[in-house]
């Protein structure tokens, strides 16, 4: 039984959005003791110039408005460093992510806080935890030369330290969709 999950929604439909349903699904199929939920259409912000220079001032230097800056990055980070999963629903726009998505990821990936630079490159400080990736895509079918979303979750994964990521996809929806989604519903119920 997995102890914490944090549920990232990137969906702009509520209703009738196959990854929130899916994302259900694995909640479920899992059975977490306690599930932090962020839907990232409640607004996650894109990266400014004030939120990079509170960045990379060090943390004893910052002024309260720095910490002000930071502070929603400082709660995402928290949300992923208290979770033993992190489940997260991606629909493909346009061949990748939306927006919201790559927004969260520009807030959460911070050197010194997920991420160091080693002689040897980047490590991931965000080791030991598992994530599973729900996507969902209308024509793009993963692992295609189109798909930009898989690749690029599994790769920001890594680089923050998750290695062990699980990609469950109902992909390329626009043909034979009812099949699709029961073979991503079969995958979600062989989850342990």
């Amino acid at each position: 039984m997995t102890q914490t999950v944090l549920n990232i929604q990137s969906s702009a439909r509520h209703a009738g959005s196959i990854t929130r349903d899916l994302s259900a699904d694995v909640l479920r199929q899992l059975g977490a003791e306690k599930v932090i939920e962020r839907d990232l259409t409640d607004a996650i912000p894109v990266l400014t110039e004030d939120w990079l220079a509170a960045n990379f001032t060090p943390e004893a230097e910052r002024t309260e408005q720095q910490r002000q800056t930071l502070a929603l990055s400082d709660d995402l980070i928290d949300e992923i460093q208290a979770a033993d999963t992190i489940v997260i629903g991606a629909p493909v726009y346009n061949f990748s992510t939306p927006a919201v998505l790559k927004a969260w990821i520009d807030q959460v990936c911070r050197v010194g806080v997920t991420f160091k630079y080693t002689e040897t490159g980047p490590k991931g400080l965000l080791e030991g935890k598992r994530a599973i990736l729900l996507i969902a895509s209308g024509g793009t079918k993963m692992g295609s030369e189109i798909d930009f979303a898989s690749t690029y979750l599994r790769h920001i994964m890594g680089f923050i330290g998750i290695t062990d990521v699980t990609i469950i996809a109902a992909d390329a929806l626009g043909k034979d969709a009812d099949e699709k989604i029961v073979a991503a519903k079969s995958a979600i119920a062989k989850l342990s």
